[in-house]
């Protein structure tokens, strides 16, 4: 900790090494949008209740609206900024717009984050895919497009 009562933290986000000051009690949501600009990740409830502001840390999901950023010193970020380009759009992205998946697109980039982790989790099943979704909330109701998209990448 500084004098000025802030503290320093290292991460790699998006590929990048970051080194960051910040308050100690200041959300991993926060650094990311607040001190660092990528508003990709959304802040819906803040209180961990609807997965908007889902993030992968070392490659799992994490609520970061919950996770003090001091905690995550070391580890490695990824946002919706990290996971593909305009050009080269990762696999889910794509899906996501064949299946219509999003409307208002405000869950989007945390419901993206979320369906890659479950991808990593290899799902067996539709029933499986909306299981381990359940903690992301879609106010529009896209949960069918939704599911179906990440089946698709699944090869279900």
């Amino acid at each position: 900790m500084s004098g000025d009562g802030l503290v320093t933290v290292s991460l790699i986000l998006n590929g990048q090494l970051r080194d960051v000051a910040v308050e100690p009690c200041a959300s991993l949501l926060d650094l990311i949008r607040d001190q660092l600009g990528l508003t990709g990740t959304k802040k819906g409830c803040d209180m961990g209740a609807c997965g908007a502001c889902t993030v992968l840390s070392d490659n799992r999901r994490i609520k970061s609206c919950l996770a003090l950023a001091a905690s995550y010193d070391g580890s490695s970020i990824t946002t919706i900024e990290g996971i593909g380009t305009a050009d080269q759009l990762h696999p889910l992205q794509a899906a996501f717009i064949r299946h219509d998946a999003l409307q208002c697109g405000y869950c989007t980039p945390g419901q993206i984050l979320s369906g890659i982790a479950v991808l990593a989790e290899s799902p067996k099943d539709r029933s499986a895919i909306r299981e381990a979704m359940s903690g992301n909330l879609c106010r529009c109701g896209a949960y069918p497009n939704i599911v179906s998209a990440i089946a698709e990448v699944a090869g279900l």
